[in-house]
């Protein structure tokens, strides 16, 4: 396994698609950029977070959205080219992979993306309350999710920065028993605790490691709406709701940080 998921090894890699380019870091393919089409999503997993994107407030309308992970900066640009004048801040550590992706996959001008080179706890604890409408959680180390950003003191800065009505959309590579969305649906309870979950059907079926896309908000959650967009989709999938969730996903134990007290259930 790698050491650590700053200074791997990033490699641009072009496709059989024009213009479009996948970022791999450390053998791991983490984004596919597509510089003639922004809208163009390949991997079903961020198509799903698009959906949500979609969804949230109006259409075409700019949203407020902090990204935890950035690699080749795909949903920034989509947010970008559908919602024009977002605010968008990326939080990703990995300067180098950022500078690399800037170079050889430059963003569009004046797109309005920010780059802050910090850790996703670091990056939360300097924005303001109520200050976001979406928290797009998609950050890998070694494959997977970094631990501090699925205990109960992330989820409560995650709901701090949240204006009303806002979102948090965290991507996890998880398989049956789905130890990590478990954990993770238990800290949500406290403060965010309107959950779906949506991921392809193999997933939920065990056959495989899969991405879980888990959706919560302190107010609802956009169920029905995401229902029709993964029943349309090129790519099906299904939507999981309070009833699947708690049944499929129930059990979990809250993390905590170090010394963040004792765990409860």
């Amino acid at each position: 396994s790698m050491s650590t998921g700053v200074g791997d090894e990033v490699e641009v890699v072009a496709t059989e698609r024009p213009d479009a380019y996948l970022v791999r870091v450390g053998g791991r393919d983490q984004s596919l950029v597509d510089l003639a089409d922004p809208h163009h999503l390949a991997f079903d997993y961020v198509r799903r977070i698009a959906d949500v994107v979609d969804d949230h407030a109006v259409p075409g309308e700019p949203l407020r959205v902090l990204h935890v992970g950035g690699a080749g900066l795909t949903l920034p640009r989509y947010v970008h080219a559908t919602r024009p004048g977002s605010w968008q801040v990326v939080l990703e550590p990995d300067a180098a992979l950022t500078e690399r992706v800037r170079v050889e996959l430059p963003l569009p001008r004046r797109s309005g993306i920010r780059v802050r080179a910090q850790d996703g706890r670091t990056g939360l604890a300097g924005v303001r309350d109520d200050a976001v409408d979406l928290v797009v959680v998609d950050a890998f180390v070694d494959g997977e999710v970094p631990g501090d950003l699925v205990t109960l003191e992330a989820v409560a800065e995650v709901a701090r920065v949240l204006a009303p009505g806002g979102l948090l959309l965290a991507n996890l590579s998880d398989r049956a028993p789905f130890p990590l969305a478990r954990d993770l649906v238990a800290a949500l309870r406290e403060h965010l605790p309107h959950v779906l979950v949506s991921a392809e059907p193999a997933t939920l079926r065990a056959r495989r490691a899969g991405n879980l896309l888990v959706v919560a908000g302190a107010a609802g959650v956009p169920r029905a709406a995401l229902a029709a967009r993964a029943r349309s989709g090129g790519a099906p999938y299904r939507v999981l709701d309070d009833v699947a969730v708690a049944s499929s996903f129930g059990g979990g134990r809250v993390r905590r940080d170090p010394g963040g007290g004792p765990s409860g259930s």
